[in-house]
């Protein structure tokens, strides 16, 4: 079971490693959603996603033994990022469909990149196939754990928050977030969000287990056909609502964002604000959304 603990060992790890990112709000914001909106920047992390602070928690502690994974991105990414900096070799799968540019960012941290597959599935199970130590996206605690490093920020830089917002994936965002809400911000709800068009998450934190469903979105950061038994096993006791939105929805926050904030988001990055929009019902006055990755291609409305 993981607790604030290992969120503050992965901290102090860390530490040497990332800086705190921003968290700030804007008033055009605040306007469009008729309320207060902390927009938490993890896209200026060095791989403009998230997902770093966990994949260098985890190989913080692997022993030079090479690592495989498999991803859309942004998990690919950093745990090619963080491979470099432990000098570990990485092999990493991506559904052939990938983004070239992600593909190319890959490449370009020094991890060996094979695209298989039509989806993410069948990059799962090729991965699994390869020599080496397969890194789930998932269902990893010490990827949770370095992930929460990104919510101790967030409370402790506003502790009167009533609702956090995040997008949903794997999950381990949300998982992480549940964590050190209970522990340090008991009185704030944190909501997930995910899209109407790959609701694996989301369907199976409402079954109560993980099931599969179709995965037809064009967000790359939420394409994942599956649940995740770690995270939903933190989401079922923890978190208080799960919103689907739409494709267009998100694409439209992603607008609201870069006019309003000054800020190129990804879908997934985006999803956040999009529920926020979507369903002011569910939301408090002090609202975060977790701005999760800014790695969109230039050219396209989606990433």
């Amino acid at each position: 079971m993981l607790t604030l603990n290992d969120v503050l060992r992965a901290r102090r790890l860390l530490d040497a490693h990332l800086p705190a990112t921003p968290s700030w709000s804007y008033p055009l914001l605040d306007e469009a959603a008729g309320r207060s909106v902390v927009v938490k920047h993890e896209n200026a992390q060095p791989t403009g996603a998230f997902k770093v602070r966990g994949a260098l928690n985890l190989l913080s502690g692997l022993d030079r033994q090479p690592v495989v994974t498999y991803s859309t991105g942004n998990h690919a990414r950093s745990v090619a990022y963080a491979a470099r900096t432990f000098g570990l070799p990485a092999h990493i799968v991506m559904p052939a469909g990938a983004a070239e540019f992600k593909v190319r960012a890959v490449r370009a941290l020094g991890a060996t990149v094979t695209l298989h597959g039509r989806d993410m599935s069948e990059a799962e199970a090729f991965a699994a196939t390869l020599d080496g130590r397969l890194i789930s996206p998932g269902d990893e605690p010490a990827v949770i754990a370095g992930v929460g490093t990104a919510y101790l920020e967030l409370f402790e830089r506003h502790p009167d928050l009533d609702t956090v917002v995040v997008p949903v994936g794997s999950g381990t965002g949300a998982a992480a977030a549940c964590l050190v809400a209970a522990a340090v911000a008991p009185g704030c709800r944190v909501i997930g969000v995910q899209s109407t068009a790959a609701p694996a998450a989301h369907d199976s934190w409402r079954a109560g287990a993980c099931v599969r469903r179709d995965n037809r979105t064009r967000v790359d950061g939420l394409a994942t056909g599956r649940g995740f038994d770690l995270p939903q096993s933190m989401l079922r006791d923890r978190l208080a609502d799960f919103v689907l939105v739409d494709d267009d929805a998100i694409d439209a926050a992603r607008g609201v964002l870069a006019r309003a904030a000054h800020t190129q988001a990804e879908g997934a990055g985006a999803a956040a604000l999009a529920a926020v929009l979507a369903r002011p019902d569910l939301m408090g006055s002090a609202v975060a959304v977790i701005l999760t990755g800014g790695n969109a291609e230039l050219a396209g409305p989606h990433g």
